[in-house]
Formats: structure tokens, sequence, C-alpha cells
């Protein structure tokens, strides 16, 4: 993908006014990837995953997984739409309560975000870029847009809630619940050259920890491959231009 289609995707990519008056302090960096080298996972990602799981565990010596400051942002903002938090659990939450056990292992960019995600304890997703449709969008759902998943081993399509927070492009839902659960159509496979990541944050994260965390992401995106190009954009909050490492 030319680098110029990466920052006029960026550029395009919209945030709802409905989205925002129902939580002003939402930020969120989408930072758009092209020239990965794909891979499974591998030892990089595994110690990425390990050093994650270490803070994670000192963290949570202290606290349970709700009191972890974001983690409580984010049930509240769940809430906020008529989402029930101890059903269904913001990414990092999900995260969170796997650490015990350990954290999945998936492909080499699923495993570096998730990392990423736990080390600055903020929800963030992956989507292969090559299987969207026109700009990412975060909005209230009417409730009759499409979204794929899998049950019982199936594809199905199902609909959000009327007023879910959702994010999507020209042909449905790509996330729902803001950052509960990614469409089937964009997940990242071993075989994804380009993607665009979302890094979530509500209040009491700080717009600068927002802007370290995307560029920790940045930079460990550089590292996968010679010829690796980033774009970020932020919504909200101070603004972050595009930079190319």
């Amino acid at each position: 993908m030319p680098e110029t289609d990466l920052q006029q995707f960026l550029a395009e990519c919209q945030v709802d006014a409905a989205v925002h008056a129902l939580r002003p302090d939402y930020r969120v960096v989408l930072v758009a990837v092209d020239g990965i080298v794909p891979g499974p996972s591998d030892a990089g990602t595994e110690a990425m995953l390990r050093t994650a799981e270490a803070a994670a565990a000192a963290t949570l010596r202290d606290g349970t997984v709700e009191e972890v400051p974001h983690v409580a942002a984010w049930r509240d903002a769940y809430r906020a739409f008529g989402a029930k938090p101890q059903r269904t659990r913001n990414s990092l939450e999900a995260l969170m309560r796997r650490v015990p056990t350990g954290l999945p292992r998936v492909n080499r960019l699923t495993d570096l975000y998730n990392a990423v995600s736990v080390l600055h304890q903020i929800p963030l997703g992956g989507e292969d870029l090559a299987r969207y449709s026109g700009p990412a969008r975060l909005s209230r759902a009417t409730g009759q847009e499409a979204f794929d998943t899998v049950a019982d081993g199936v594809v199905v399509v199902v609909h959000p809630d009327a007023g879910e927070v959702v994010w999507g492009d020209d042909l449905g839902v790509t996330c729902r619940r803001w950052n509960w659960r990614q469409a089937t159509r964009t997940q990242l496979r071993e075989t994804t050259t380009s993607a665009v990541f979302v890094l979530d944050a509500l209040h009491p994260v700080s717009d600068a920890a927002l802007s370290d965390a995307a560029d920790d992401l940045s930079a460990r995106l550089a590292r996968l491959g010679p010829d690796v190009r980033t774009h970020q954009r932020t919504i909200g909050g101070r603004p972050h231009g595009p930079t190319t490492p």
C-alpha cells in the first residue's frame, strides 16, 4: 500500500459526535502500518508477552482486575451505552483476566499488540487494513449494521444493539461494543502485511501516556521488516501528527 494511502485512510477516519457526547474524555490513536513481514508467533513476541505477563501480575498483587483504573473507567463506559461489563468485557480487562494462566499466543502481530496493550494498560485492537472497505468510523449503532462472527464454529452475521458503540467501515461493523469483539472479516492473520491499530483511552489515562503507547507500538512494528512504514492520527485530546520511524 503506498504511503499516501495510509495517510489518506487515517485522514478520513471519524469518531461521531454522539460518541464524544457519551464520553467527552475519549481519545483514540489510530496507527496505520504497511510493509510488515508476516509470520506466526516467534521468540520475539514470546519475550514481549512474558514481560507483559510479569508487569500485569505485579499490578494485580495490590488489587483485583476491576480495580485497575483504566479497566474501571471502561466498565463505566460500557454501562453508559447499556452493556453489562460483567458479561462483555473490554479488551484490556479480558487480557488482564488471562494473565494468571498466560496471555494468548496467536500470531506475530496479535501477540505484539496484546503485549503493548497490557504493558501500557490501554485497550488496543488490530485489523487487517487490506480487508477494510473505506475508512474506520466509531459511532452509535442503529442496530441494523452487519457484524460477522463465529458461533459454534460457523461464520454468522448478527447485529449490534441500538445505541451500542461500534467501529465499522463501508461493509459493516468491525468491532462491537467499542473494544469488545472484532469481526471475522478484518482479523489479523499470519499473512497480514498492512494493518490499522486502535488505541483507546479514557480518563485517568493522560494524552502523554496514550501517545507513549502508540509510539511504543510503532517502534515495535518497525522491527517487523525492512520496509515497514507507520503513520499515526489522534482523534480527541492534543494533536499527534503522522510519524515515520
